[in-house]
């Protein structure tokens, strides 16, 4: 059995009484004062989250653009060196490999942030397909630590407590800067539904960072247990759960981000195939009429009994108090106000088909 990879931060995750558990091969914090406070400061106040287990990889050279729009769904075709890209890279035959942002580093050289869990099968993958172009990659994840910085107050932090100036960012965009010494990346990103803001820099750089969050008191110390819950009020997908190597894009409803019009990707032939014939199921959102809470893997039917998918993230909502889940469903069952029905120990629960935003996103646009 391997053993579990730490962050820079684990020692202090420890001497805050966090709650530990396996993730992505890390050792990572689960929950400090409790996942709902967690939730909570981060849609009024400011969370802060170790996210240093994320994945960074680059592609440098000549053919780094050319390599990027091959490998990536989304079109980076012309972009302005600071701006941020969400997108999937797809096998051939269109099930997604993973969802990653790219980072337009320099107009010669990419960024890619890819998932804990998927570092090393992405990397392989992108290996593989480098030698048709004129292009370095590199694995750097062990060397760069991130935080991630959520909510209302997020700037204010950002700006005051680090001495960072983030104000003139926008929603995907970022900059490179020197603090202390260090190259550091700040961008305007965040998996919570927030505004808020990613740092990247080296161990040091993080720890010295994190340290300067804590001693000023108006960041609260959050968890992937807050993590998990922010992104999926706002209907954003995880991967392993909205997103699977056997599942489209399409699918999840994450269509916009596959950039069908641009010139050849891998997986664009299957995608546009599946999009002409039209899709068998689909990610909707369900909330269900009383308060049992659904989890990942329980049986949705239709309204006469018959099994048309099954949840892939459920919740009560902590935002809203409703009972909600996401889940994969037939395509015939995936119309907005259908009764569906969620298989909960052994009984059955009343729902119906929503939008997978059950919570409002609040980006500085």
């Amino acid at each position: 059995m391997n053993e579990l990879k730490k962050t820079c931060l684990h020692d202090k995750h420890l001497a805050l009484g966090a709650r530990m558990s396996p993730f992505a091969g890390f050792d990572m914090p689960i929950e400090y004062s409790g996942i709902v406070n967690e939730h909570n400061a981060v849609r009024k106040a400011c969370g802060v989250f170790d996210v240093s287990h994320m994945g960074e990889i680059w592609a440098s050279g000549p053919e780094a653009e050319a390599f990027v729009q091959y490998i990536f769904t989304n079109d980076i075709a012309g972009a302005e060196v600071g701006k941020i890209f969400y997108g999937m890279m797809l096998h051939p035959d269109g099930g997604t490999i993973d969802d990653l942002l790219v980072y337009k580093m320099k107009d010669d050289e990419f960024l890619l942030v890819v998932n804990a869990a998927n570092i090393e099968k992405d990397y392989a993958w992108i290996c593989e397909q480098a030698p048709a172009f004129n292009v370095s990659v590199r694995n750097e994840s062990e060397g760069w630590s991130q935080l991630a910085v959520q909510g209302p107050l997020a700037e204010t932090v950002v700006r005051e407590v680090l001495g960072l100036p983030c104000e003139d960012l926008v929603f995907y965009t970022f900059k490179t800067l020197t603090s202390e010494g260090s190259l550091v990346i700040l961008s305007r990103t965040g998996y919570t539904g927030e505004d808020g803001f990613e740092i990247y820099g080296t161990h040091d750089y993080i720890q010295a960072t994190w340290d300067k969050l804590m001693a000023d008191g108006r960041t609260l110390p959050c968890g992937l247990g807050a993590r998990d819950t922010l992104r999926f009020e706002v209907g954003l997908p995880l991967y392993g759960d909205e997103l699977t190597d056997e599942l489209s894009p399409l699918e999840a409803g994450l269509g916009m981000f596959v950039k069908l019009d641009k010139e050849e990707f891998i997986g664009k032939h299957a995608t546009a195939l599946l999009k002409a014939d039209g899709l068998k199921r689909k990610i909707v959102g369900i909330e269900l009429a009383d308060k049992a809470i659904p989890r990942h893997g329980y049986e949705v039917l239709s309204a006469d009994g018959a099994v048309v998918g099954a949840v892939t993230t459920g919740y009560q909502s902590i935002s809203t108090g409703k009972s909600v889940c996401m889940a994969l469903v037939e395509i015939g069952s995936s119309k907005l106000n259908t009764p569906l029905q969620v298989k909960i120990h052994r009984k059955l629960h009343a729902g119906v088909v929503t939008k997978k935003r059950f919570y409002a996103k609040s980006y500085k646009k």
